[in-house]
């Protein structure tokens, strides 16, 4: 029984003010989908990769990526959807039946672990579901949309949510399956299986675990990942 990540790399990036999908941008000497790729290459317990791409690419991926930086594993390229669910989604049903644990990533998070992704199929294996985040640092308030304060949350039971999302293949893709039969759309893919009734378990992903959004992240990951060398790149 084989174990997959889904990473998904097929998002427009509007917010980087850039032609070109964020997660082909150099970071350092390499684009940040590779840097991402090489961490779960290096999870021993992964050992098989979707990766998600906008339809059309798949030539430029091969040609600019995968012949360039090659695969350290087998890897399928599947075409997005129209939202995030449903290239996850397009993902899932690239996977054979008898898939074991699916570990779903965003392509622009490159600064994940391989410790962080292991713990995630750990706690996978043991839960049915297991969600990288950290406890939030800053005080939340909840507002109306005009900015009036409707209530301040108890900041010790809140998590920031960040990936991979790591779950048994058959409970991520029951939860899909229920959330199309049901209209329903979330932001991630742990809010699927919770709508219907799913445990969750949240495990520690990392301050620096920061997704690629804007210009300035590409500076904040590359003095991040040359703080690490030596230690794991």
């Amino acid at each position: 029984m084989n174990n997959y990540a889904i990473i998904l790399a097929a998002g427009k990036g509007t917010r980087m003010n850039r032609e070109i999908n964020k997660v082909y941008l150099p970071l350092g000497d390499k684009p940040v989908i590779v840097h991402t790729l090489d961490v779960f290459y290096r999870a021993e317990s992964i050992h098989r990769i979707v990766l998600v791409i906008a339809p059309g690419e798949e030539e430029d991926i091969r040609k600019n990526i995968l012949d360039i930086y090659p695969a350290q594993k087998p890897v399928t390229l599947v075409p997005g959807g129209s939202e995030r669910q449903y290239s996850v989604y397009n993902g899932l049903k690239a996977l054979p039946e008898d898939a074991g644990i699916v570990a779903i990533h965003d392509g622009a998070r490159p600064l994940v672990t391989p410790q962080v992704i292991e713990k995630s199929v750990e706690s996978a294996l043991k839960w049915g579901a297991g969600v990288a985040g950290m406890p939030v640092k800053d005080t939340i308030k909840e507002a109306d949309p005009d900015g009036r304060v409707r209530r301040t949350l108890r900041r010790d039971s809140l998590w920031q949510v960040q990936t991979p999302q790591t779950f048994r293949y058959t409970l991520i893709m029951e939860a899909h399956r229920n959330a199309l039969e049901n209209n329903y759309i979330a932001t991630d893919d742990s809010a699927l299986v919770e709508h219907m009734g799913g445990q969750v378990y949240m495990i520690p992903g990392g301050y620096d675990n920061i997704k690629i959004t804007t210009p300035e992240d590409i500076d904040i990951a590359w003095r991040i990942l040359k703080s690490r060398q030596g230690e794991e790149l």
